[in-house]
């Protein structure tokens, strides 16, 4: 009995459907078209027309698809294609006229005129010698405006509207009877257009389907894309403009997904691995093995000491080592170069010229600035995506991989942070000179913020503290956020033991916060005691490993090297871990962006998007602050 119901419920859908096909075509406007003519040529009125196409009333572009009313239609005539083959000579005689000729021949008087351009200024006459064009005739039915789709899976409204170059609205007159949502099978109706015309979604951007009134103006402000950037993604709005419903190609937006609003959750790659293909990838750091004198092991070791970027990439690479240990329990089989940049530019162009790179699925580092440029250029033309550890102000070709925010990101995230603080009452910003511009950004943020700097001196010098009273005056009773921006470790030992002295009074709760935390706030003159008591906050691109339950990576470490790993080396851990269980797990690290919006291991979580026009930038960051002398993620 369920089964007959299924049956009969698909019978009843797909006639639903064919009677919406008897009822609805469509038409492409064709440049010089007029809404008048379109009527004319479907019998049916502009008013019919526009009661389905509001925004024809507005403007009629070229390329946009009208919904045609054809159950009021009458059927588009068939088409006379004639094409010229020759001509046929004819002598008249006395009562012979041109429309008998024209008959004869079966051509128009037209016809005949346009051949013998004399008869246009005489009548004709017994004698007169005539050019009869001789046709070849086609008939050309009308092409269906319509024809069926089948839904593929996981396909919604808004994606079958894009690839048909229709808004939702259309797609929903066409097939009134569809339902609200679409279901894989189902068969629906979409304009006639075949080859390129159709478009594909690519899943490396995210996709927006425009509001009612929505103009470039909201959508710059919204999106963030003005609309020169949004033609350059989308080149039919040049032709058509923006219409309610329509579906833009935009660049990727974790928050951009049909479950908009949604907040993002963590992906385990390690439960998703389904490619089980060898994976080849390359680590280049500047080792610069020519300078470590070998003789001895003290000798290796007083290297190590003398050469920062030899200390940096042992560390990062011990963390390298420890993730393909783990990697390989996954039983993901893998291929790992390792080349020394040296920290020159000229021998990384010899690496690429002397090694094959053009088949790697990825390659994680150069550390430098300059050497990391050099191989992400190269490696441009082959699509080979290039991670960069610690970069921030790196160009981003199309193949980067910015895994470390950028400080921008992070004075965003943190100001985001207290702005959503519904029970903050007062902004309090002290900085010193050095750091007005910050404070300045920080007053345009947060518009009522009282302005505290530190004194000066009598040439007008930061002497790097300030009084009680000067910060008591800018308080108010309830929650103050105080935001400090300085690298001077004096003057944060000043404000700390100062707004610790006034968080005491039981009508305020101040809040120590910062935009950029640097060693000053780790300095010996600075009191942990004191920032614990405030809480200070900032924003951070890791967390400590204290927080995490799972010690699997800092046993193993520890057993390995006789040492708690460092931070390069839980760096070096992590993104080695992410790189590769995003290869494992989708086509390539470009598709993981989709496939794995968000993910998370020791201390650093990626949730990589899309630049326009350009690469791919980590955008996930902790918001963390010290309670009971440690620091803490802020849930």
């Amino acid at each position: 009995m369920i089964k007959f119901f299924s049956v009969l419920c698909l019978v009843f859908m797909l006639s639903a459907n064919a009677l919406t096909a008897q009822n609805f075509s469509t038409h492409q406007v064709k440049k010089g078209e007029t809404v008048h003519g379109i009527a004319t040529q479907y019998g049916v009125s502009i008013a019919d027309i526009y009661a389905l196409n509001p925004d024809a009333k507005k403007e009629l572009k070229a390329n946009s698809i009208l919904i045609i009313p054809i159950s009021k239609a009458n059927k588009p005539t068939v088409t006379i294609v004639k094409e010229l083959q020759g001509f046929k000579e004819h002598k008249t005689s006395k009562k012979e006229t041109l429309y008998s000729i024209a008959k004869q021949y079966d051509v128009t008087e037209d016809d005949i005129k346009k051949h013998n351009t004399f008869l246009y200024a005489n009548t004709l006459k017994k004698g007169d010698k005539l050019q009869i064009p001789v046709f070849k005739i086609t008939k050309e039915e009308p092409k269906a405006a319509t024809k069926t789709y089948i839904v593929l899976p996981k396909e919604g409204k808004w994606r079958v509207a894009y690839k048909f170059g229709i808004t939702v609205q259309e797609l929903e007159a066409l097939n009134p009877q569809m339902g609200e949502t679409l279901q894989e099978g189902q068969q629906i109706y979409v304009p006639n257009i075949t080859g390129d015309a159709v478009k594909n979604v690519d899943e490396k951007y995210s996709y927006y389907s425009v509001l009612p009134k929505e103009g470039f103006y909201r959508l710059k402000l919204k999106l963030g894309l003005d609309q020169q950037e949004l033609e350059a993604l989308n080149p039919e709005l040049k032709e058509t403009g923006l219409k309610e419903g329509m579906v833009l190609k935009i660049p990727f937006s974790n928050k951009m997904t049909e479950d908009s609003g949604v907040a993002l959750s963590k992906t385990n790659l390690g439960n998703r691995i389904k490619n089980y293909e060898t994976k080849h990838i390359a680590v280049m750091l500047p080792f610069r093995l020519n300078r470590v004198n070998f003789d001895s092991l003290p000798d290796i070791k007083n290297s190590i000491k003398k050469d920062p970027y030899l200390n940096a990439s042992l560390d990062f690479y011990t963390g390298v080592l420890t993730a393909i240990d783990s990697l390989k329990s996954l039983g993901i089989s893998l291929k790992v170069d390792v080349y020394d940049t040296n920290y020159q530019v000229s021998e990384v162009s010899k690496l690429i010229n002397d090694n094959n790179f053009k088949e790697l699925d990825a390659v994680i580092g150069p550390l430098t600035p300059d050497t990391f440029d050099k191989v992400a250029s190269e490696l441009l033309p082959y699509h080979v995506p290039v991670v960069s550890p610690i970069g921030t102000n790196l160009t981003l070709y199309e193949n980067v991989f910015q895994s470390r925010p950028s400080d921008d990101l992070l004075k965003g995230k943190l100001i985001d942070y207290v702005k959503t603080d519904t029970l903050a009452s007062n902004i309090v910003v002290i900085s010193d000179a050095k750091n007005a511009t910050v404070a300045n950004e920080l007053k345009q943020a947060f518009g009522s913020a009282k302005m505290v700097y530190s004194r000066k001196g009598k040439t007008g010098n930061d002497l790097n503290f300030l009084y009680a009273e000067d910060v008591r005056s800018v308080l108010k009773p309830g929650r103050n956020y105080v935001f400090l921006e300085t690298q001077n470790e004096g003057f944060v030992s000043n404000v700390a033991s100062v707004l610790s002295s006034l968080n005491n009074s039981s009508a305020n709760e101040l809040i120590l916060v910062t935009t950029n935390f640097n060693a000053a706030f780790e300095g010996e003159q600075v009191s942990n005691d004191h920032l614990s008591k405030l809480q200070l906050h900032f924003a951070t691109t890791t967390k400590s490993y204290d927080d995490i339950t799972d010690g699997v990576f800092v046993k193993n470490y520890s057993k390995t090297y006789n040492t708690i790993p460092s931070k390069r080396a839980i760096k070096g851990f992590d993104l080695t871990m992410d790189v590769v269980l995003r290869l494992a797990s989708s086509k390539d690290l470009y598709m993981s962006v989709k496939n794995a919006p968000l993910t998370e291991y020791v201390e650093n979580k990626f949730a990589y998007k899309k630049k326009l026009l350009g690469g791919y930038y980590n955008d996930a960051i902790y918001i963390v602050k010290y309670s009971d002398l440690a620091i803490v993620e802020v849930k």
